[in-house]
């Protein structure tokens, strides 16, 4: 006999079900579906009490034949009956890479979970919450693995909290948040790597036996070198609207690691969580350890679909104010670097006003009086304005800018410190680095040591204090541009502790942050890309996905971020790299949150009226961009073309954002883009937007299509030399 529970949500009201189970109970299988809409993960707890993955992808209508898939699978049996646990422990009968791994208080390595029972709370009509209980027969030690899921939109978010009564402490080894176990012919793993200005290159392969590893350990930008995004397809790689394909998402902002391994069933185990690297974590008895979220959606409809449901997760669950407005900006940055002082910036603050953006965002360089910050070699931790700079400080800026009718925000690295800085000579001991060896330097600077109570207040207090001087100061870009060398805390006695610990400290200090300042707009920056994910989202309004800002390469970057993160939080700006014109420049920033990083008195009298104009023409589609779904039309790395629509829920109105990504042959739209998403019945017109000045759009704004002849015959932007980079208002008639 089988006992088999379902994890929907069909009430308004929270509820919570408990399910505990005699030893008689027990020697049944037990058989837990975890539904969304349209997909299921089923977990079985057997005879034994081992709890395995039986299922995951499509839903299936009947729940009861979820019990019959494994039948139909005619392998030799993997003897240790571990390969599809949904939470594989170390030292008894597994010989797979773990999830889980542990030294008990008598020095036994051995662990081995076994269900003992589960419950469910249903948060709202859409939300629930399934946690099941995992115990060792022999040893007093528990976790428990949780599943949250949010129906509509497909998404799950899994993690796991590890506890234990022993007599003595228990070393853990590894923690993973989830273990998933898929089944397939073939598995196709997308990733990304890159670097500084190199930000999300993707990387397609088909996984082979053994295990494929994705991770960072640079403890902070963790994810410089690769992101801890990833796709998964299964029997073939998935495209925009067809396959079997899996993203996941670790949301933590530190080191991670996500093991991938393809078992002797040719089961693929995806383990995911915090990297274990040079982290054993020594837990006390009665305490808890909380693992990070690990985030996944799955699709049988392609990446498109996939990609709709995270983002339009994130909007509603996620993102700070993901639902809200954001502000277009000028920053100061490439205009002026270092070298500025207050009167320059008063007229950039009347650039501001005359550009038509809502806010001066004020970079690096404007602190600290001792050791000046004229270069990134000094001055980083000393949050005072610079008086020769600044002989009035911060607030005449701020006055300044109301006067002009913007608003006023300001640059700050609260995280990081300059060796030639008051803040290094006066507490040596908040800095990171290693007692008896060489510092070793990333951008000239240090990082300090968020483990430690103490700075987590100065760090707050960075923040703070601008706050309570400049009660009007409406932005915050927090950067963080160094890796951590040399990882050594003075604060910590247990040194396996620093990179979990310094993860905790700088959330605990975002936390108080937002307690005080809950609605105030912060850009997540880094130097680039080099920290973004979910975690540190719930903080922050965007986040900066490159200093590259060659809009040709911003084509490619942003179109890889924007399958895991929607438009409303990726910062895009208009600068002076790249050779192509204003146009096509300003048109690649709008496929997000518009800001501007040039020097506007060296416009010429057209780019300065197409600008002024693109920033209202901007202001009459952001809604759109920040909220609608997106789908990708034509991808810039199989054509001449890039395309992708914005449209919003009642697809009633979009945006259609057209770039030429190829000089060559005189390539260009040659054949019509079929639109998605739209109403088959449903007539609509196509008007070209954001004209450069003295020129004239091709399209034929009188013309009506049906959502069925532009979903199935398409619509030509006509992209060419001359005309390479087209935005396309769609209205519904």
């Amino acid at each position: 006999m089988k006992n088999i529970f379902r994890l929907q949500v069909k009430g308004l009201r929270p509820l919570l079900i408990l399910f505990s189970y005699s030893a008689a109970a027990l020697a049944q299988s037990i058989t837990i579906p975890i539904e969304t809409k349209d997909n299921a993960l089923v977990i079985q707890a057997n005879s034994d009490k081992d709890l395995n993955v039986i299922y995951f992808g499509k839903k299936l209508a009947e729940t009861d034949e979820y019990d019959k898939v494994s039948d139909l699978y005619k392998q030799r049996n993997d003897n240790s009956g571990v390969f599809r646990s949904v939470y594989t422990s170390s030292g008894s009968r597994n010989l797979l890479e773990p999830a889980i791994t542990v030294t008990h208080a008598d020095g036994d390595n051995s662990l081995d979970l076994k269900y003992v029972g589960h419950a469910v709370e249903k948060i709202s009509d859409n939300v629930s919450l399934l946690s099941v209980v995992l115990k060792d027969p022999v040893y007093k030690f528990e976790v428990t693995l949780f599943y949250k899921t949010y129906f509509k939109e497909n998404v799950v978010e899994q993690w796991s909290e590890i506890k234990h009564q022993e007599k003595g402490n228990v070393v853990l080894h590894k923690f993973a948040s989830a273990n998933l176990y898929l089944k397939s012919e073939s598995y196709w793993l997308t990733h990304y790597h890159g670097n500084w200005a190199r930000e999300m290159q993707p990387e397609e392969a088909k996984l082979t036996y053994g295990i494929k590893t994705l991770d960072s350990k640079l403890g902070t930008r963790a994810n410089l070198y690769m992101p801890s995004v990833f796709m998964v397809s299964l029997n073939k790689p998935a495209t925009e609207n067809e396959g079997d394909v899996l993203f996941g998402a670790l949301e933590y902002s530190g080191n991670f690691k996500v093991d991938l391994e393809l078992d002797a069933q040719n089961g693929l185990r995806l383990i995911a969580g915090i990297n274990n690297y040079a982290s054993e974590y020594t837990l006390k008895p009665n305490k808890t350890f909380t693992t990070p979220k690990f985030l996944y959606t799955f699709s049988s409809k392609g990446k498109g679909e996939a990609s709709r449901n995270m983002q339009r997760w994130a909007r509603d669950y996620k993102l700070l104010d993901g639902n809200g407005e954001r502000l277009t900006l000028l920053n100061n940055w490439e205009s002026t670097f270092f070298d500025f002082n207050e009167n320059k910036l008063f007229g950039l603050l009347k650039d501001t006003k005359n550009l038509g953006v809502d806010l001066f965002l004020l970079d690096d360089g404007w602190f600290a009086n001792k050791y000046p910050r004229n270069g990134d070699n000094a001055g980083l931790g000393d949050w005072e304005p610079n008086k020769k700079k600044l002989p009035n400080g911060v607030a005449s800026l701020v006055k300044q800018a109301g006067a002009e009718g913007v608003k006023f925000g300001i640059w700050i690295e609260p995280e990081m410190v300059n060796p030639k800085s008051e803040l290094c000579e006066n507490h040596p001991d908040w800095v990171i680095k290693e007692p008896a060896r060489a510092e070793k330097y990333f951008r000239n600077q240090l990082v300090l040591d968020l483990s430690n109570p103490k700075v987590q207040d100065f760090v707050f207090g960075v923040v703070d204090h601008l706050f309570s001087e400049n009660p009007k100061l409406a932005f915050i870009k927090w950067d963080c541009n160094a890796v951590i060398y040399n990882a050594h805390s003075a604060y910590l006695k247990n040194q396996s502790h620093f990179y979990i610990d310094y993860m905790r400290g700088l959330y605990n200090v975002l936390a108080k942050v937002r307690a005080k300042y809950p609605k105030v707009p912060m850009m997540l920056c880094s130097g680039g890309g080099g920290r973004v994910d979910y975690a540190a989202l719930q903080y922050f309004t965007e986040f900066w996905p490159s200093d590259n800002t060659d809009p040709m390469e911003r084509i490619f970057i942003q179109w890889e971020y924007s399958y895991f993160y929607p438009a409303i939080t990726s910062a895009n700006h208009v600068t002076d790299w790249g050779k192509q014109p204003i146009k096509f420049r300003t048109d690649v920033a709008m496929m997000g949150k518009l800001g501007f990083d040039l020097n506007v008195k060296t416009l010429s009298p057209t780019d300065l009226q197409f600008c002024k104009a693109a920033v209202q023409a901007y202001n009459g589609i952001k809604d759109v961009v920040w909220h609608g779904d997106q789908f990708r039309l034509a991808n810039p790395t199989e054509g001449d073309v890039a395309s992708l629509l914005y449209l919003t829920e009642d697809k009633s109105t979009g945006v259609i954002f057209n770039y030429l990504v190829n000089n060559r042959y005189a390539a260009g739209s040659q054949f019509p883009i079929k639109l998605q998403g739209l109403k088959a019945n449903k007539k609509y017109k196509l008007s070209e937007i954001n004209l450069y000045p003295g020129t004239k759009s091709t399209v034929d704004e009188e013309k009506t299509y049906t959502g069925e002849f532009l979903m199935n015959v398409g619509f030509n932007p006509d992209v060419r030399a001359g005309r390479n980079s087209v935005i396309l208002k769609l209205e519904a008639m």
